[in-house]
């Protein structure tokens, strides 16, 4: 049985090949763990996260070898805290809009992949219900 996949047990995306900024993205056994690494912000949404997690999305979604994901947060606070209201301050109106409707289209993402993925709630999921809701299973971990 594999050990758990935690923050300290990944690398920054190094077994995928995908240059990742806060998301820790390994594929092993047929399995894709989404890991986003921001615990300092408890895993808050930025437009930079938000990329990185299309990113790792559309890879597994394209990754035939790929028959499942687990996506959880870094650290042991928060799965993850909802949008990072530190940028959405610094954004004008249309700004804003525009970044929310990104975060609902990789959402969608999620929920459309065709593939489970497994929320695994390890904390606080204050707006990150609405990410775990996107996913076809939540546990708490």
């Amino acid at each position: 049985m594999s050990s758990p996949v935690t923050a300290s047990t990944l690398e920054p995306s190094s077994a995928t090949g995908l240059k990742l900024e806060n998301v820790l993205y390994d594929k092993r056994n047929g399995i894709a763990y989404v890991t986003i690494n921001r615990p300092k912000a408890l895993n808050a949404l930025n437009t930079p996260t938000w990329k990185d997690l299309r990113t790792a999305f559309e890879d597994v979604r394209d990754d035939a070898a790929i028959r499942g994901v687990i996506l959880t947060g870094a650290g042991d606070k928060a799965f993850i805290a909802g949008a990072d209201i530190t940028e959405l301050a610094t954004l004008a109106a249309f700004e804003a809009a525009r970044a929310s409707r990104f975060g609902q289209d990789v959402l969608d993402l999620i929920e459309n992949l065709g593939k489970p993925v497994i929320a695994a709630v390890n904390g606080f999921a204050l707006g990150g219900c609405e990410s775990a809701m996107a996913c076809t299973l939540m546990i708490t971990v």
